[in-house]
């Protein structure tokens, strides 16, 4: 079935009796362009790195500059290291570049996820997904635009529609809505239209599909063996919604999936069965297509260097993202024409359709980035939306004792910190509002004789547990930071007395916990959602959010108490 699309723009190589303005000018720099440059133009390199263990940044801006002059590269993705010095490098770069540049981020949870030594990150996907208010999803994506605007971006490799239906994704996991795919698809429209309503090209992504894998396509080539039905009900779902919906670009990921292509080793980005056959003419989406990294060991372990980007060419993608090397990839797809496993009306087509998005996103808006309070306005709308976020995503999974729904009393009440070794704000507001003294675990713990003389202290000394888990890490592989007797003990704590959990990280972490009698999800960890929470729990604020993916048996999606303690609230 073929979809019609209200595209914001027309990417299409569509001729009427008179050509579009976008279509003009595409064709006019089109014509000024080397065969080189023509190439050059289909690829985004990247302007730094960061080393994660030293959290030391590395600039390619020299590199980037000679990129620019000698080839007129189309587009430069920006990644770690302060604002200001971003935006003295996009300045410069677009000041001296032949044709606009078009900047682009990996800004998933706002720019804070790449410059997060200057600005403080909005709420991963995962807690957006908990909330009930679609609202609240499109205010999200309005104030990811402002930022990249800002800033002097134009593209934001965002929304992650990928359904996330498996708890072991090492690469996906709290950067999907859900495992709703009605959820995923109403989100991801929304937080698109958030973007691209003001003035910010969106980009769907991983098509077809990269919620249900246990491998992470940065180290390897993931597989996904399911019959092309089942990709079809499920993994495919949002992207049909979201392309409806006028999506202008869409990233191709790299997976394995014999179902659409059987052929070995073959990523999708780099098959023309689901580039050109899947998507193109099956579902009918001609908007920009983007490549997921090149430089990922998912294509480079089977198709090194520029054979990649070539590949990916063939397969019927616009825009290389990050090929390894500039001159040696142009080199490998200019030996592709001559040995006619492409043309150079493919380049021309690929290379108009860039021209035409930067017609639209680029070309009236590469004034300088002013330098004056940068990091403060990129900053300014981010505390009152991640307030409203937790104040709608905190969800309450548990309550079988009602004396902590709401917690009203003074005496006798303990606060344990799983993961912090002094008080953050959470346990503040514990002391403040409870009079509570607090005791502080680690996640990993050594001693286990003084953890065991704590219990006893708990038991002894104090009516009400309020336990906070904190600090834990995003990757099921580490079992989120959290070693097994960690979760042992908070079960221990909890049968012997009336305990509360709050748990500020990654729901999946609280898969052990699914037997708690009382236990609360806040899905991030900053001070923000501590108040938020603490509010909740003395009856401030009720808990709204609904869980967006499943623990166990006990708590699917969707699973939320709150009905039950407003129930028993009325009838006290």
């Amino acid at each position: 079935m073929r979809y019609l699309f209200g595209f914001l723009f027309c990417f299409s190589c569509i001729y009427t009796h008179a050509q579009s303005p976008a279509d003009r000018w595409a064709d006019s720099v089109y014509k000024q362009l080397t065969p080189e440059e023509r190439i050059a133009q289909l690829m985004i390199v990247r302007l730094s790195t960061i080393d994660m263990s030293t959290k030391k940044v590395t600039f390619y801006d020299k590199q980037v500059e000679e990129l620019v002059k000698k080839y007129n590269v189309g587009g430069v993705l920006i990644f770690q290291g302060g604002p200001t010095q971003q935006a003295l490098a996009i300045n410069k770069l677009q000041k001296m570049a032949k044709t606009p540049i078009m900047f682009s981020i990996d800004g998933e949870w706002g720019v804070g996820q790449r410059l997060f030594d200057s600005v403080q990150a909005l709420p991963k996907q995962m807690m957006l997904g908990a909330v009930s208010d679609p609202a609240i999803i499109y205010a999200y994506g309005k104030a990811v635009a402002e930022q990249c605007k800002r800033l002097g971006i134009h593209v934001n490799f965002a929304p992650v529609v990928d359904v996330n239906n498996n708890a072991a994704n090492p690469v996906i996991n709290d950067r999907s809505f859900g495992e709703n795919k009605h959820t995923v698809a109403a989100y991801g429209i929304e937080y698109m239209k958030g973007m691209q309503d003001n003035g910010v090209l969106a980009c769907a992504k991983h098509f077809p599909g990269h919620g249900d894998v246990t491998v992470d396509s940065h180290y390897d080539l993931p597989v996904i063996k399911k019959p092309f039905a089942a990709l079809d009900t499920l993994e495919l779902f949002p992207f049909k919604k979201i392309f409806e919906a006028g999506v202008g670009s869409v990233m191709i990921a790299h997976l394995n999936i014999p179902a659409i292509d059987n052929a070995t080793n073959r990523a999708t980005s780099l098959s023309s069965k689901n580039v050109k056959e899947l998507l193109r003419n099956t579902l009918g989406y001609q908007g920009l297509t983007f490549t997921d990294a090149l430089e990922m060991k998912g294509v480079q372990k089977f198709f090194p260097g520029g054979e990649a980007a070539v590949q990916s060419l063939i397969a019927g993608n616009d825009v290389l993202c990050l090929p390894l090397d500039v001159p040696s990839t142009i080199q490998s797809v200019q030996k592709a024409i001559r040995e006619k496993k492409l043309t150079w009306d493919d380049i021309e087509n690929h290379c108009k359709k860039i021209l035409r998005a930067k017609y639209h996103y680029v070309l009236h808006n590469v004034q300088p980035v002013q330098i004056e309070n940068l990091a403060v306005d990129l900053n300014r709308d981010v505390p009152a939306l991640r307030q409203r976020v937790a104040e709608n995503a905190i969800t309450l999974l548990s309550a079988s004792e009602s004396s902590f729904f709401p917690l009203n009393v003074r005496q006798r009440v303990a606060y344990v910190g799983f993961g912090i070794d002094g008080p953050n704000a959470f346990a503040r507001r514990m002391e403040k509002d409870y009079n509570a003294n607090c005791f502080y675990f680690s996640l990993n713990p050594k001693n286990e004789k003084e953890n065991t003389e704590k219990l006893l202290e708990l038991k002894r000394n104090y009516d009400y547990v309020i336990i906070g888990v904190h600090n834990t890490t995003r990757s099921a592989t580490t079992n989120y930071g959290i070693a097994p007797g960690v979760h042992s003990l908070i079960q221990k704590i909890s049968t012997q007395q009336k305990a509360v959990v709050f748990h500020f990280g990654n729901a999946y972490a609280a898969q052990k916990w699914c037997a708690l009698d009382n236990l609360v999800i806040a899905y991030e960890d900053d001070s923000i959602v501590h108040e938020v929470a603490a509010d909740m729990l003395n009856g401030k604020k009720p808990y709204l959010g609904k869980l967006p993916v499943t623990l166990c048996s006990r708590f699917p999606h969707g699973s939320s108490a709150s009905a039950s303690i407003e129930k028993k609230n009325s009838t006290r």
